[in-house]
C-alpha cells in the first residue's frame, strides 16, 4: 500500500496543472456538505454501495487486460448473462441465493472460456485493433442474440434474488441497510479470495508471470493459453455475483443490462489504472460516489455525461490511472 501512496504523490506532483481543478472540487463539495451534511453523506453512502458492485465488474477488465492487453466489452454482457442465470435458477428451479449465485458463477466462466476460444485466441498475435473491433462485436451478440425469445426475453423482468425483508437504520440522519451490507460483505469475499488467487497460489504466480513477459513465461514451461482462458474465466465468475448484486440494489433485469454498467466499471478500471487491482477497486468506489453525487447536486441526466467526462480527462492528463504503471515495450 505504502508503494501505491508513493506513486500516487509523486504523481500529483509531475501533474501539479491538475491541483485547481482539484481545489474547485473540494470546495464544492464541502461547501454542498456544509449546507446539507446528511443528504451529502448519504449520497457517499449510495456511492460506496454502487461502487462495490462495479469493482466485481471492473476486477474482470483490468485482470484481462494486464494478461492480455485487450479490453473485453463482453464482459458487461457477461455479467448481464449471470443475473439471468440466477433468475431462472431461483424463479423456474427454486433454489436458494448462494446455489444460484454458484451456478451462475460456473455458467459465466464457462462462457467467457467459450468467447476466450473463439473470439479472442485466434486473434491473439493479431493487430490491438482487431481484437478490439471483435470484442465490441461480440458485445452486441451477445445484447441481441439473448434478446431472442427462445433465449432469455427482450422485456423488462421485475426480479429480487435475495428474498430478504429490507431493514433500514440511521446512524446520524444517514440511513444504511441490511442490503448494503451484504452487497459489502460478498464483495469483499470475493476480492479477498481473488487477491488470495492471485498471490499466494501457484496459478497466480503463473498469472503474474504470463502478465509480465509471456514469451519468457512460455519458456520457462508455463501454459501460457491456460492461464488466459482461467484468467477469463475467473473474471467472468467474478462479474456473475456483480450481476447478481446489481439486481439486489436495482431489482430489475433485461438484455441490456450490463452494457452502462459494464462501461462504468471500464471507466473506473481505467481511472485507478488498467492492469492494477487495488485500482480497479479504489477506482469503483470513486466512480460509485461521483455517479451518485452528480445526480444528487446536479442532474440525473448528466451523471453518466459526467462519468465519461472523467475517462476523457483521465486519457488526456494520466493515461496509467492512479495506479497503473507505463507499460514499456520489451525487446
Amino acid at each position: 500500500m505504502r508503494r501505491y501512496l508513493n506513486q500516487l504523490v509523486s504523481s500529483a506532483r509531475r501533474q501539479w496543472y491538475l491541483i485547481p481543478i482539484a481545489l474547485f472540487l473540494f470546495v464544492w463539495l464541502a461547501t454542498r456538505m456544509r449546507a446539507n451534511p446528511v443528504l451529502f453523506f448519504q449520497f457517499l453512502v449510495d456511492g460506496i454501495r454502487l461502487g462495490f458492485v462495479y469493482a466485481l465488474i471492473a476486477l474482470g477488465y483490468t485482470m484481462v487486460y494486464g494478461i492480455v492487453r485487450l479490453i473485453n466489452f463482453a464482459h458487461g454482457d457477461v455479467f448481464m448473462v449471470g443475473a439471468f442465470t440466477a433468475y431462472y435458477a431461483t424463479t423456474r428451479y427454486h433454489w436458494g441465493f448462494l446455489p444460484a449465485m454458484l451456478l451462475a458463477m460456473v455458467v459465466c466462466a464457462f462462457l467467457a472460456v467459450i468467447i476466450e476460444r473463439v473470439a479472442y485466441k485466434p486473434l491473439r498475435d493479431a493487430p490491438r485493433i482487431a481484437a478490439l473491433i471483435t470484442a465490441i462485436g461480440m458485445s452486441f451478440f451477445l445484447e441481441y442474440f439473448t434478446a431472442l425469445d427462445f433465449v432469455f426475453t427482450p422485456n423488462f423482468i421485475s426480479y429480487v434474488p435475495l428474498p430478504i425483508i429490507f431493514q433500514p437504520w440511521e446512524i446520524g440522519g444517514v440511513t444504511f441497510s441490511n442490503v448494503m451490507l451484504i452487497v459489502m460483505a460478498i464483495t469483499t469475499a470475493l476480492m479477498l479470495l481473488l487477491w488470495f488467487i492471485v498471490y499466494r497460489t501457484k496459478m497466480g504466480k503463473a498469472m503474474r508471470a504470463v502478465a509480465w513477459d509471456k514469451p519468457t513465461a512460455r519458456l520457462m514451461g508455463i501454459d501460457v493459453d491456460m492461464v488466459i482462458t482461467f484468467t477469463f474465466a475467473l473474471g467472468a465468475a467474478l462479474a456473475a455475483v456483480g450481476g447478481m448484486l446489481y439486481v439486489i440494489v436495482y431489482p430489475q433485469i433485461r438484455t441490456f443490462l450490463g452494457a452502462m454498467p459494464g462501461l462504468k466499471a471500464f471507466i473506473a478500471a481505467v481511472f485507478g489504472g488498467i492492469g492494477s487491482i487495488p485500482g480497479a477497486f479504489i477506482g469503483s468506489l470513486i466512480i460509485g460516489m461521483v455517479e451518485t453525487l452528480s445526480q444528487g447536486y446536479i442532474s440525473s441526466l448528466m451523471r453518466d455525461a459526467i462519468v465519461f467526462s472523467i475517462l476523457i480527462l483521465v486519457l488526456l492528463f494520466k493515461p496509467t490511472g492512479l495506479f497503473g504503471e507505463a507499460s514499456k515495450e520489451k525487446a
